[in-house]
């Protein structure tokens, strides 16, 4: 996890203003499985500066009990000053989630695959409520369905060491099953694409709040720097991109009592 904070410290301000949102949908679904009647314990580890916390917030409200736990303090910092609201906590999932009674809701986003998955599933399976929700969301580049992404994805294969554009292609399926094999539990997987009409400069400043660039940044400086602008030039239009995204959610309820659907 160390290495993780490494990777966002110098980056929060940049990664909150520029990384995209999660479709409400996703939110939509999570929320529907959630009590009714009273408040809830929602807790978001890798929380970043709290960008799928803000999003379910917009449904649920800001009365409920929010916790979110990351590594990296300058991340916590920002998010801090627009959440102040949520009950921030410095550590990983690893060191928190055995403390944390019975929420609802164990929420993890993009840092999901930063984690040791099979340790954070087996606190997160000790640690829920019953019918409790433990819900993991992503946001994926559509490099498959637009050219400009796939050139985009050539780029970093080529100048980010290490890079892979299939860095995040886990089975987040099979490892939710595997963790909750001895369970009574409802297993959810959501899909859904949409796209983003982004002004050209801001792509390049959401570029650079990504890890693998900053990692061609450092290999290669001002090269990557004239190669991305290259690229965005081409595929532009009237000063804009459009950014095909698909979006995930895989999630499982835990003793769910099927007969109160």
């Amino acid at each position: 996890m160390k290495q993780y904070k490494e990777k966002f410290d110098g980056l929060a301000k940049s990664y909150d203003l520029y990384r995209p949102r999660y479709p409400q949908s996703l939110f939509r679904e999570i929320c529907h499985w959630l009590p009714k009647d009273r408040a809830l314990s929602i807790v978001d580890i890798g929380a970043g500066t709290g960008i799928a916390l803000e999003g379910l917030a917009n449904l649920l409200g800001q009365h409920h009990h929010y916790t979110a736990i990351d590594i990296s303090q300058d991340m916590i910092d920002t998010g801090k000053q627009k959440l102040p609201w949520v009950s921030w906590l410095h550590g990983s999932a690893e060191q928190h989630l055995a403390n944390v009674c019975n929420p609802d809701l164990i929420m993890a986003a993009q840092s999901f695959q930063w984690m040791d998955r099979a340790t954070v599933l087996n606190l997160v399976r000790s640690s829920l409520a019953d019918n409790g929700i433990m819900a993991i969301l992503q946001n994926n580049r559509d490099y498959q369905h637009s050219e400009f992404l796939n050139e985009y994805e050539n780029l970093l294969e080529e100048l980010s060491p290490n890079y892979s554009r299939h860095y995040r292609d886990f089975d987040y399926v099979q490892e939710l099953n595997t963790a909750f094999l001895h369970e009574n539990s409802l297993h959810i997987t959501l899909n859904t694409r949409w796209n983003m009409l982004i002004p050209s400069e801001e792509f390049i400043e959401m570029s650079r709040s990504s890890t693998q660039v900053q990692r061609a940044l450092a290999a290669h400086g001002e090269l990557f720097v004239e190669r991305l602008k290259m690229l965005v030039d081409k595929y532009q239009s009237e000063g804009k991109l459009v950014i095909l995204y698909e979006s995930q959610l895989f999630m499982v309820v835990k003793k769910i009592n099927f007969g109160n659907e």
